[in-house]
């Protein structure tokens, strides 16, 4: 089970923003989007991830003016990233060390998708269902 089998399902498509953009933009998009984050990229390259913590910590220390500043102000950098080889339980893994919630996947430092760990938890326990269903099926035939 790899990270790959879990962009199969969900596309490839990722809404990702430039180095260069406003924070008011972006937040703007995220809130459009009704997502937690997004990757920032500069030159077809992952430089980080802009998320609402990014935001709400900034905001906390540095009030609204924030807002104004790019987006690569503010980010995480350098983006915590994952290959589309890389096994589903290795993901959870580095999710739940770095306390994080998303990770773009990347080949050859281009983004091709985005995870998150609602996406790594679902394809994991639909497996173990599945797995479940596949032994209760044979213990019945025997």
């Amino acid at each position: 089970m790899t990270i790959a089998e879990i962009l199969k399902g969900k596309g490839d498509e990722v809404v990702h923003v430039h180095a260069h953009e406003s924070v008011h933009s972006v937040v703007r998009l995220l809130a459009e989007r009704r997502i937690g984050c997004v990757p920032v990229v500069d030159n077809d390259r992952v430089v980080g991830i802009f998320s609402e913590r990014d935001l709400v910590y900034r905001v906390a220390s540095e009030g609204a003016a924030v807002l104004d500043r790019p987006v690569s102000a503010l980010m995480t950098a350098p983006a915590i990233t994952i290959s589309p080889e890389t096994p589903v339980l290795h993901g959870l893994s580095m999710m739940t060390k770095r306390r994080i919630r998303h990770l773009p996947v990347v080949v050859d430092e281009r983004l091709v998708g985005l995870v998150s760990i609602g996406d790594l938890v679902k394809y994991r326990i639909e497996r173990i269902e599945s797995e479940a269903e596949s032994l209760r099926t044979y213990i019945q035939s025997v």
